[in-house]
């Protein structure tokens, strides 16, 4: 046998296989199943960081009507843009299902899912949070919550409802401002243009 051979048995005679029974039962179920204490705190940790940083508010919030499309756009942002955003004519680049979510929870959700968006340089998303009958309906409240939010983030151009093709009232398009990298490969663009 070669050296290194005789090494590595030399090494690996006290390894012992597992048993068939229950520890190999363990093993398995880790490694598909529930996460370890590890990693269950290791996001914990991390929901705490967003959260830490989440600015949205949770305070007291006027109830967006049953009926009521939500639409808003910041100074700036021309007419025509918001009325195709109305209409759909963007393709939105990633949606966010919101629908029979607690509150705390789609707040989480949006803020991290938002931020995350912007970075990514997406131009468009689309949030699914469903429409209630009545004004004081769980989804109303959402939808009442998120008209408040998408105007705390100052990386929301615009938004409004999604036409009746695409989620109606129970569906938001948001518009996104550009992000650093765009506006850059922007600039380039121009100056080739330019000569």
């Amino acid at each position: 046998m070669k050296q290194d051979d005789l090494d590595f048995r030399r090494e690996m005679s006290d390894v012992q296989p597992l048993s068939r029974g229950q520890d190999k039962a363990d093993v398995s179920m880790r490694q598909g199943g529930a996460p370890s204490p590890a990693q269950l705190a290791r996001r914990e940790s991390a929901e705490k960081a967003i959260e830490d940083d989440n600015f949205l508010s949770d305070d007291f919030v006027e109830l967006v009507g049953a009926h009521d499309p939500l639409g808003f756009r910041r100074d700036g942002i021309q007419l025509g843009v918001f009325d195709r955003l109305r209409h759909g004519d963007y393709t939105p680049d990633a949606q966010l299902h919101l629908i029979r979510r607690p509150l705390r929870e789609c707040r989480r959700e949006l803020f991290g899912f938002l931020r995350d968006a912007h970075a990514h340089g997406l131009r468009c998303v689309l949030l699914v949070h469903g429409r209630g009958k009545y004004d004081d309906s769980p989804a109303n409240i959402l939808r009442s919550y998120l008209a408040k939010w998408l105007c705390q983030f100052d990386e929301v151009q615009a938004y409004a409802s999604a036409p009746a093709s695409r989620g109606g009232l129970g569906a938001t398009y948001v518009m996104l401002k550009k992000s650093e990298r765009a506006r850059e490969r922007n600039r380039e663009r121009q100056q080739k243009r330019r000569g």
